[in-house]
């Protein structure tokens, strides 16, 4: 009788083991034919002309101000999957407000592909004086994912779709605070910037118990459409590893490569605050480049009154990201925002991506709901009109705890006048073991360069008591005649500035990275 039952119940186990096996493999065929249909859909849109959205939204909805766009909410005990085994949730968003383009989106099971159709019961319409029968086959303006990233009992958002190609992820314990996109096309130029939209989206349901998730999207736009795979990989740091394929109508003048948009509104660098109870207001303070050769730089960002496009050289770079370096509370004071908490954004391309520059372009803000920070990578060189452009690259969404890269870095970069007429002072301090192990009477040497139009004037480094690290502070002149405030702000000259450390004056090994800078006067 026991062998019997013991047999009957291995047999019951050894089930649901190969039903699981079973979904899991139904599933990983779903993806691959997924990849396969969604590039074919992108190349045969390629080929058509482009047609706009068709945009039938009801005026209520249309004309929605942001506060009454925001009282919308998605009911939580709607979420997608909440009663099933998955680890994972899906919630939406209305339109209205900016976001008036539908987008389809479909659900992926091991049964098959299935269209999610809108209905007016998964939201609460708040204090909006509308009436939901009238909002039938509406649509969806995007969607979000949860996921329980900071405890067992509470799903998180994890990740966000909505607007254009706009999304964002987030790691544990982290806030919400820059964006990435699919591409960036003609951004900064004069004949003004072409934005992309995901039209179509396919989310994959993971297997039972699964961490990770997949979502497909169709890209679409003028002048190319797109298809794009994210694999999502939630934790301590958020992996998200994009996979697209990009097919053009026409050639673009300039194509940015997985574009990252941020804010910068003032920080210790800035040289003209506003009036605010807060230290510093933004959410990434510099952009770090890894070089093929192995050298790093960092760029702190800037808040100009005027608009800057600045490229660094980057053949095959080894990744970049905006990065918010800052993150003591105590340099922000803002329990809302919660600046400490926004998270850095890393960019690792997978295989060797070529010629081509990362660029940075800052434009002028005066307030922080204003995203006034871009960066992305440009490629020097694309495949001939009518082959597709492959590009994959890892995401890690993450706080930028200790160095990147075993070097010393910077943590603070702080200016102010210098000892002269047309003279500044730049105080850059970096730690990081690699600088905090050497004492305060070892010698350390100090590599400074100018550009044409300033010349150094002075530096001192001193080991920093405080932090363990090292202290350079340095004086540039600018060359110029007159004074710079008497000069129109397009005769004023730029003047960049860049500083390493190394042990010793012959000894070509780095002890940190590069700290640049652009003085725009």
């Amino acid at each position: 009788m026991l062998v019997a039952a013991f047999f009957i119940l291995s047999c019951f186990l050894s089930l649901k083991i190969h039903v699981a096996y079973g979904n899991a493999r139904s599933i990983d065929h779903q993806i691959k034919r997924l990849e396969e249909d969604v590039w074919k859909k992108a190349q045969d849109l390629s080929l058509s002309a482009y047609e706009e959205p068709t945009l039938n939204l009801p005026n209520p909805i249309a004309n929605l101000t942001y506060d009454q766009w925001r009282d919308i909410r998605f009911k939580p005990e709607q979420s997608l999957w909440r009663d099933s085994d998955s680890l994972f949730e899906l919630r939406f968003y209305h339109l209205g407000f900016l976001y008036k383009t539908p987008v389809k989106i479909n659900l992926v099971t091991s049964e098959g592909i299935e269209e999610f159709p809108f209905d007016v019961s998964l939201f609460d319409y708040g204090k909006n004086a509308l009436s939901p029968e009238n909002l039938n086959n509406l649509g969806f303006a995007g969607f979000r994912i949860h996921y329980p990233l900071n405890r067992d009992d509470y799903y998180d958002e994890l990740i966000s779709f909505l607007g254009a190609s706009y999304f964002r992820a987030l790691g544990k314990g982290q806030r919400y605070g820059l964006s990435a996109r699919a591409l960036a096309v003609d951004t900064a130029l004069p004949k003004g910037e072409e934005f992309p939209l995901f039209k179509e989206f396919w989310i994959v349901k993971p297997p039972k118990k699964s961490k990770n998730i997949t979502v497909f999207a169709l890209l679409d736009s003028p002048s190319l459409t797109g298809a794009y795979k994210f694999y999502i990989q939630p934790g301590e740091k958020t992996a998200v590893d994009v996979k697209a394929s990009i097919f053009r109508r026409k050639d673009v003048e300039k194509l940015g490569i997985a574009p990252m948009t941020s804010m910068f509104y003032y920080g210790e660098n800035s040289i003209s605050l506003p009036d605010d109870y807060r230290p510093e207001v933004h959410d990434s303070d510099g952009l770090l480049i890894a070089y093929e050769n192995g050298d790093w730089e960092w760029r702190p960002l800037r808040n100009l009154p005027r608009l800057d496009v600045t490229s660094f050289p980057a053949n095959n770079v080894a990744g970049f990201g905006l990065l918010q370096r800052d993150i003591d509370f105590d340099h922000y004071q803002d329990l809302e925002a919660r600046y400490d908490l926004r998270p850095s954004l890393w960019i690792a391309p997978r295989g060797s991506w070529g010629k081509g520059r990362v660029e940075l372009i800052e434009i002028p803000t005066n307030w922080e709901t204003t995203d006034n920070i871009v960066a992305f990578w440009v490629p020097e060189e694309l495949p001939p009109l009518g082959e597709p452009i492959d590009i994959s690259y890892r995401m890690s969404w993450h706080l930028p705890l200790g160095s990147p890269h075993g070097l010393g870095y910077v943590v603070a970069t702080r200016t102010g006048k210098g000892n002269g007429d047309n003279t500044r002072l730049f105080v850059v301090d970096f730690i990081g073991k690699a600088v905090e192990e050497i004492p305060a009477d070892t010698g350390l040497t100090a590599v400074v360069k100018v550009s044409d139009g300033g010349e150094l004037v002075e530096k001192v480094l001193t080991k920093n008591e405080v932090t363990g690290g090292w202290r350079l502070a340095i004086q540039v002149k600018a060359k110029t005649v007159g004074a710079i405030e008497q000069l129109q702000p397009d005769k004023r000259p730029k003047i960049e500035i860049q500083a390493f450390l190394k042990k010793g004056d012959n000894l070509p090994d780095l002890l940190t990275e590069k700290w640049s800078y652009l003085w725009q006067l």
